[in-house]
């Protein structure tokens, strides 16, 4: 059996280490690091992530600010709630939930948060910091998936790294991640890849962040890789309470009987985006103090 890379274990770590420094920041007479979280609209998942992310922030001792919105409101007026969290000297940090309704430009919401308080990572500045050798915010699952991988002693040096999904969000920063700090040799798949099998058969470590449950099976999969599941999808299950379960994009069920280490949707990635999001807010904080 592999090992499983414990994410809510490793998550649970951080917190408790970023809740002393916290306690030291308090004693040296410094606030609590501040964040604040924008949702627009009712979707469901966005307001169970939503909720993580406070409970996080109660963990760690960190304060925090909900901005709710309904659906219904402009791209205009969401930007000046950008904009006044922007020069809120109190805010440290905020991120503006995922997704947002049709009407709005992610990309002019995201681009519109200043760079020193993104603690998603999501904004051109920080992405492109990523291969600098002063990396600021960093984009938080990626860094999660690094942060995951170091803490389980993992090496990366010189190996064979394929990722599966291209996505500004997940796969493209995590390529530079690991071929810029992480030393891997990277191949990064996307929805144009021919003979997808071809290439993940080789990896010496596999990261799959699609949004396809079950994409990669057995005989895609290397023997002995370590195999990184990022992919959390909702599926129809008429034995839970919720009426679905998570799954992830890997048959965790067989392709575990082969890797050497592997993660476990939910519990694996998920954890530590939100650990990486603390982290990410902690760094502001001592910036901005």
């Amino acid at each position: 059996m592999p090992t499983l890379l414990d994410g809510r274990k490793i998550s649970s770590d951080i917190k408790a280490e970023i809740k002393l420094k916290v306690e030291k920041m308090k004693d040296a007479g410094q606030r609590a690091p501040h964040l604040a979280i924008i949702i627009v609209g009712d979707d469901g998942a966005s307001h169970t992530y939503v909720d993580g992310k406070i409970k996080a922030c109660k963990a760690v001792g960190f304060d925090y600010t909900l901005m709710q919105f309904a659906a219904t409101i402009s791209e205009e007026k969401l930007l000046k709630h950008v904009d006044q969290l922007n020069s809120d000297s109190d805010i440290d940090g905020f991120i503006v939930q995922l997704p947002l309704p049709e009407h709005i430009s992610v990309e002019r919401v995201t681009e519109s948060i200043s760079p020193d308080k993104d603690v998603d990572g999501f904004v051109n500045q920080n992405f492109g910091s990523i291969i600098s050798d002063s990396p600021l915010l960093m984009p938080a699952t990626p860094f999660g998936v690094m942060e995951l991988l170091k803490r389980y002693e993992i090496d990366t040096k010189g190996k064979d790294c394929v990722i599966v999904g291209a996505s500004r969000l997940v796969g493209a920063p995590l390529a530079l991640m690991m071929s810029h700090t992480g030393h891997a040799t990277v191949t990064l798949c996307h929805k144009y890849t021919k003979d997808l099998s071809s290439h993940t058969q080789k990896a010496d470590i596999l990261v799959v962040a699609v949004g396809k449950p079950n994409l990669i099976t057995r005989e895609m999969v290397k023997e002995g890789a370590v195999v990184i599941d990022v992919g959390t999808t909702r599926v129809a299950d008429a034995t839970k309470k919720t009426g679905f379960k998570l799954s992830g994009d890997v048959d965790f069920e067989n392709v575990s009987k082969i890797a050497s280490y592997i993660t476990p949707v939910p519990g694996g990635v998920g954890p530590m985006t939100i650990a990486s999001l603390m982290i990410n807010t902690l760094r502001a904080a001592r910036h901005n103090q």
